[in-house]
């Protein structure tokens, strides 16, 4: 479960940004391409920050589709799963969002 390393590194991150400070909240945003399952995030999250400054805390995750602009007929359209291929046919396609992961906010206090 690839889940638990990225969440582990999530908390270490936000552990290390918060100082000590209690953090109450994390906003995370996983596009849909990354092949990150957003149930097993929020379970090993919990176990994560157990014992950690991020005790408590909830995680919010945002799953934005991944976009593609296809070379072949020059349309732009939304991925909602690994399948690249365009409308057309063609495979010759380029991905332009989707695989990101990154830690968008968190609240302490």
């Amino acid at each position: 479960m690839h889940e638990m390393s990225i969440t582990q590194s999530v908390v270490d991150a936000v552990c290390e940004r918060a100082a000590g400070r209690r953090v109450r909240r994390v906003t995370i945003e996983v596009g849909t391409l990354c092949a990150v399952v957003p149930d097993s995030m929020q379970f090993c999250f919990e176990l994560a920050t157990e014992g950690t400054v991020m005790e408590g805390a909830s995680l919010e995750i945002d799953q934005p589709p991944g976009r593609a602009h296809c070379r072949g007929c020059g349309a732009d359209f939304e991925l909602t799963d690994l399948v690249v291929l365009c409308r057309c046919g063609s495979v010759d396609v380029e991905i332009l969002s989707g695989r990101e992961l990154r830690i968008m906010s968190m609240e302490v206090g």
